[in-house]
């Protein structure tokens, strides 16, 4: 299989040759990455001929090079599953990395009910006072 991939990419620069200049310069001119830079196939010879700049800008006015769209990184998975937690699902102990203290400190835990009593404290105060 080896060869026969080698045979194809051998073929395939044959009747393109290498545009990787031509990639990385238009890459540079558009500003985004190599992976987002589309050549023109029907006009490999044409593009093959640019080798400054100027002449990718120039492709690219043309049309013959183009920007790809950003692909899409859709959050409604992500969502799904948030809405799935809330009701209490993906959550059992084969789901839990930390210990109980590192998920839910006992320190936040102690702090939460001492401002309670506290608070209760203060009412029954304030109560007794009138």
């Amino acid at each position: 299989w080896y060869q026969r991939r080698v045979r194809e990419a051998v073929v395939s620069t044959q009747s393109t040759g290498s545009l990787k200049l031509q990639k990385r310069l238009a890459a540079s001119v558009m500003k985004c990455g190599r992976k987002k830079v589309w050549l023109d196939p029907n006009e490999a010879s044409e593009i093959s001929n640019a080798n400054s700049r100027q002449n990718i800008k120039k492709l690219i006015k043309d049309g013959l090079i183009i920007k790809k769209p950003q692909t899409v990184h859709s959050r409604a998975r992500c969502r799904k599953n948030r809405e799935a937690r809330r009701m209490g699902r993906h959550t059992g102990t084969g789901k839990r990395k930390g210990t109980a203290n590192a998920r839910m400190p006992e320190k936040v835990i102690w702090m939460r009910r001492m401002r309670v009593l506290r608070r209760l404290l203060k009412k029954y105060r304030e109560d007794k006072e009138d």
